[in-house]
């Protein structure tokens, strides 16, 4: 507990949520020597996989081990201060620039200047029995982060809308062969002929289960024919995973991720986002990467110093 008396310290910044993007607004906060607190639980998007990749100078490093380094340093400065809650951390947070409240499960509020969110989403697998055992290993969702490791083997791609043919087109130079399972929905005549350019095969039976078999997968389709792969790529169905941007008021886009510009500012003056929750200007969503979010986090932090110093200047 950070501080139990009914008059909170008054902190330069929250940041809410501690992955990469709110471990590295720490770092950069702390530097600037600007008094944060930073507020996380002990729950992570890539808590799943084993090992993350696609990362300067951590490819294939466990996501903890990563999260390990970033929060000692991030410790290492005087005006960082984390508090670690169980539950769910944070459950509300209201006021406006220069005095936000944030109400925290278990704990005494935290009263803040600025707000960074760096709390991300919330991903809901596709419900085939056997996938969300996989996930995060053979059954994966990103083929920056995942692809490589289903070189040279027969990579199955679960879905039947048009963003199917683009990932079979994508992964071509990797897998040894492609094939996109439709699980029982028709593919419209655009992807279908796609694919086909592409030489990806499709199948269009149900998926009854998935399981991991040595090195590899096993699909069993409805018919009773199993389909051996190296991997498959899923499209996964995601939410944010804290109340924030409905409680605070930001704007949203279309596919649900919080508006900022090219520095985190959301619609709110005062408020931040970086991470997964975020969507930042010409993207078409936000960009699942731990080093696109950390780098998210350091431009998010970067514009709560840029925005508190340009208001001392009148």
């Amino acid at each position: 507990m950070i501080n139990s008396t009914s008059s909170p310290t008054l902190y330069d910044v929250a940041v809410v949520g501690a992955g990469s993007a709110g471990l590295q607004a720490a770092q950069t906060l702390g530097r600037m020597h600007r008094s944060t607190v930073v507020i996380g639980t002990d729950r992570y998007r890539n808590d799943p996989t084993g090992h993350m990749h696609n990362f300067l100078g951590h490819d294939g490093a466990p996501p903890a081990e990563l999260r390990l380094a970033a929060r000692k340093d991030a410790e290492a400065y005087d005006d960082v201060h984390f508090l670690d809650v169980v539950g769910t951390g944070v459950t509300r947070i209201s006021g406006e620039l220069g005095d936000f409240l944030l109400e925290i499960e278990g704990e005494e509020p935290v009263r803040a200047r600025r707000v960074l969110l760096a709390t991300g989403v919330r991903d809901t697998l596709p419900d085939v029995p056997g996938i969300a055992e996989n996930f995060g290993d053979l059954v994966a969702h990103c083929p920056f982060c995942h692809g490589h490791e289903y070189a040279g083997t027969r990579v199955g791609i679960l879905g039947s809308a048009p963003h199917v043919a683009a990932m079979a087109s994508m992964v071509q130079p990797i897998a040894e062969d492609r094939v996109v399972l439709t699980d029982g929905a028709d593919l419209d005549e655009a992807t279908a002929a796609s694919l086909d350019r592409t030489g990806a095969g499709v199948v269009t039976d149900r998926l009854v289960a998935v399981r991991k078999e040595g090195a590899g997968l096993v699909v069993t389709l409805a018919g009773g024919e199993e389909l051996a792969l190296g991997g498959l790529l899923v499209k996964t169905e995601w939410e944010q995973a804290a109340p924030f941007a409905e409680q605070l008021a930001l704007e949203t886009s279309e596919v649900g991720a919080v508006v900022v510009d090219a520095f985190g500012r959301t619609s709110v003056p005062g408020v931040y986002a970086a991470g997964d929750l975020a969507q930042g200007p010409g993207l078409p969503m936000p960009m699942a990467s731990v080093l696109v979010a950390a780098a998210a986090g350091m431009m998010a932090a970067a514009a709560c110093v840029q925005d508190a110093a340009l208001a001392r200047l009148g």
